[in-house]
Formats: C-alpha cells, structure tokens, sequence
C-alpha cells in the first residue's frame, strides 16, 4: 500500500500546532502496519538548518501557477524510517511565517499544484493521495479534474482530513483562473464557489473520495449550523463518506519515566517524581511551595480555547485557593487580562506570554489539574499529554475533548477528569470546585491520577483504523465524482 501524505507542516521540522504533530506521528505507526507512506510539505525557510543541509534535490521543474511559470525543486530526507519531500521556492516558502501573507492564496494554489506536479518527478504514484487541512484542499479537485486521465493517477483515492473547520481558505473568485488555472464552470454552489468566493476546504469536502475528522464527536457536531462554519450542508450530504479517527499522541515523545525536560522521572506506580516536578516548577516561578492544587493551562489564548470563560471567573477561581500557570501566546486582549492577574495575585498566578516546548513538559508534568474549557475543540492533544503526566483535565464536553475525557463519578470511581456541558462559566467554576473537592481526599486523588496515567491514547489504535479505511478505497472500484 503507497500513501502520500500532503501537508503544510510536520514536526520536527516546522510546527504551528496539532496538525504538524499528526503528520509527523501517524505516519510512523502506518509505517509499522506494512505501508510504503510518504510525507510531502514546503521548504520554509523556518526549518533548522540541521534537516536542510541532510536534504537531497530529487528534481528541479516548473509549476504552472494561472499564468505564472514558477520554479519548484523537490529535495529529499530520510528521517526515522519514514521518506520526505520538501517543495522548495525561496518566493513563496523563504519567509519568517507560514501563514498569514497577503498571498496565502497563490502560496498555497502553487503548493496543490507542485504536490500533484512531483509525482510525475520522482515517480511515486500512491495508492492513497492523503491530504489535510486547507493548504492541501485543492490537491483532490485538481486530482479529478485536471490529472484523472492520466493512466498513472486514474488509480489514486483520496482522503482528507478536517484538522479545523474554522480555517477554509478562502480567497477571491479570480483565484479560480488567475491561480490556479481552472475553468470557471466550476464557480457554482455543488462545486467550488462559497458565498461569492472560492474555498479550498470546500473543494476537498466535494472532490475527495473519503472525509475524516479527528474525533468522532467533531464529526457529528460539524454536520450541525452552529459548529458547521457554513460547510454543515455539504457535510450532510456527504455524510457517508465522513468518519471521526481521534488523534493519538507519540508515547515516546511524551514520556515521563523518561523525559530529559523534568527535575524527576515518574510513572503510575510511583509518584514520588510528579511531586518534585511541581515543587521546582513552583520554585522556578516564586509560587509558596506547598500543597496547594497547581492548576495549569498550556494553550492558544484565544476565544475558541475558552479564554472568555477563563476571564469572567478568574476571581472565583483565586478565591478557591489554587495556584495557577499558564503558557501560551494569542488574542492580546487575553495576554493582556492575565499578565494584568498575575500582577494582582503574585502568590497563585504566573502567566508566561510565549511557547517553550521543553517549558510545556514540565508545566504538563508539574501540575495536578489541567484546565481545558474550549468552544470548539476538534480534537485536542493538550488533554492527552496532561494526561499521560498525571494532570487531571478539567474539559468542557466538546469535540475530542468529550471522547477523550470522561467525567469522574466518586460513587463507583469510574472517569478520567472532570468536565462541564454548557459554555457558561460558573458551570466551569463549579467543575473546578468538584475537582477540588476530590484533591483534598489524597488516597482519592492519587488513584485518579494513576487512573488517567494509564489510559492508552497512542496513535497504534488510530493508525488501524485508517488501514483499514484505505484497504476499503483501495479494493472499491469507483472513485467520488465532484
């Protein structure tokens, strides 16, 4: 079985959030299931210099964007077992971000088009051409429209992937001829046309042959208006083609017996390390070292991760008597109310504008409660890892966070965190106070944390299951027609 991967980012080259830790994880564990897969991305100047002088130019071609005749090379790494291809152009890619320039359209048109151009080049037609997010929408429409009669790509099934449905990728109507070179008898509602406009996520949702979420729950809740970000209809429609697979982590990355980030190692068993790890990270940043409940989150301050909630209580919540750390940069209206509340409450709080992979390590295995009250969350990983270090989650039941994190029921002991219903905060606040009410019962609590340490949340589950949806497209004979 060959697969392609096609994606905008992939750690540990380039990394902007979840999405690059699928495409740099998943693809080892199909690897292990027997897959030849492969893993396509641009060349941003951001990557470090370390994978760039090991990659090998593979090819040097032109990519027709529209009217433009823009250069592409393909260069070439082997990492760990797994074959990956960098699309390099200094115009588009040599920049200090990946997203966000006023050509994040034609940036993006010649990445969909140099994916499905380098196939020809270095002579791998997979048997699965598994695209995700936005940046990589067009590849399935382009696929079936403008490649399909080529003998050597009439074979190729597609699968995408909604990492986040709330970017799309939408662009002016000129986009469909002037970028990317196609004929406007596509710019109609069953195709490519969005509300006056083209959009790259809506091309993948009607031209691929399979859809999938990363969670079960942001399948089903994508298909309704409110979470739907007015693609709900089309995903109705192709509600049979649409399957929720939850994201894993990488249990070696994320390990706590044995992770260099922390001041001591510990596991389920043993506990005595995750006690450490909380008195240094209370030292490091002047909290009272004691046995007070750390309360953490490491997260995009933004409205979607529930900041409004955060900051509507955030009174309440020094009044309960917790500590709290949090790290991440977003929204400046957020980082601006925190920093203003760690000043307020020098003895609780710490907030720590910015990201620091190794600083998130320690956070995760330092604190006792891992706070997660999102909007909309598709799936989640941050839950995951606190997880795995021993940090309760305290989530609201959305998305993966509702298939991740079940409530804790101190009848029967049953559960893995605490978690709320609605998006109101004092029902968050009152989530709070459950968990803490169960802290002060030490026994209790150490339970639920070995509880949580020991559930399995690897990509090896994950990963059979998108076997076997690719042997399903590969044995089908017919191929979706947009």
């Amino acid at each position: 079985m060959k697969v392609l991967f096609a994606v905008s980012e992939c750690v540990p080259f380039i990394k902007s959030g979840g999405l690059a830790d699928v495409a740099g994880t998943l693809p080892s564990e199909l690897k292990k299931a027997g897959a030849d897969i492969r893993v396509i991305l641009p060349k941003y100047a951001l990557i470090p210099e370390k994978f760039k002088k090991a990659m090998k130019k593979r090819a040097e071609f032109i990519v027709q964007v529209g009217w433009r005749r823009q250069y592409c090379g393909i260069e070439e790494l082997k990492h760990e077992g797994i074959t990956y291809y960098f699309i390099d152009n200094e115009y588009y890619f040599k920049r200090n971000q990946m997203y966000g320039d006023y050509d994040d359209g034609e940036k993006f048109a010649y990445f969909n088009r140099a994916v499905l151009e380098a196939m020809f080049q270095i002579e791998f037609f997979p048997d699965i051409l598994h695209c995700h997010d936005w940046h990589a929408g067009m590849i399935p429409f382009l696929l079936r429209t403008e490649y399909n009669s080529d003998a050597r790509c009439n074979h190729i099934k597609t699968v995408f992937t909604i990492h986040n449905l709330q970017f799309q990728g939408i662009f002016p109507p000129e986009t469909l001829g002037d970028l990317l070179g196609l004929s406007y008898r596509y710019f109609n509602p069953e195709q490519l046309e969005f509300y006056g406009n083209i959009n790259f996520m809506k091309a993948a949702l009607v031209s691929s042959d399979k859809i999938t979420t990363v969670s079960p729950t942001y399948m089903e809740e994508i298909q309704t208006p409110y979470f739907g970000e007015k693609l709900d209809g089309i995903l109705r429609m192709r509600k049979a083609d649409l399957k929720g697979v939850l994201n894993g982590i990488d249990n070696s990355l994320y390990d706590p017996s044995n992770d260099s980030s922390l001041e001591a190692a510990f596991t389920s068993r043993d506990l005595a390390g995750k006690q450490l790890n909380k008195m240094s990270l209370q030292c490091q940043y002047g909290l009272p070292e004691n046995e007070q409940p750390l309360m953490a989150m490491v997260t995009r301050l933004t409205k979607q991760k529930g900041l409004d909630l955060v900051r509507g209580i955030f009174h309440e919540i020094m009044k309960t008597g917790v500590q709290m750390i949090v790290l991440g940069t977003g929204d400046i209206e957020f980082e601006q109310f925190l920093t203003q509340m760690a000043s307020q409450y020098p003895q609780q709080c710490r907030v720590l504008i910015g990201f620091d992979e190794s600083l998130a390590h320690r956070i995760y295995a330092g604190a006792d409660m891992f706070l997660m009250p999102s909007k909309f969350e598709p799936c989640g990983l941050s839950q995951l890892i606190a997880m795995r270090y021993g940090t309760v989650p305290i989530v609201r039941e959305t998305g993966g966070l509702n298939d991740t994190v079940q409530s804790y029921n101190p009848e029967d002991k049953s559960g893995s965190g605490f978690t709320f219903t609605n998006f109101n905060a004092h029902d968050m606040l009152f989530t709070i106070e459950r968990a803490l009410a169960i802290y002060r019962n030490n026994q209790e609590w150490n339970n639920l944390v070995q509880t949580v340490m020991e559930l399995d949340f690897s990509w090896s589950t994950s990963a059979k299951v998108y076997q076997e949806l690719y042997k399903d497209l590969i044995t089908g004979s017919e191929t979706h027609v947009c």
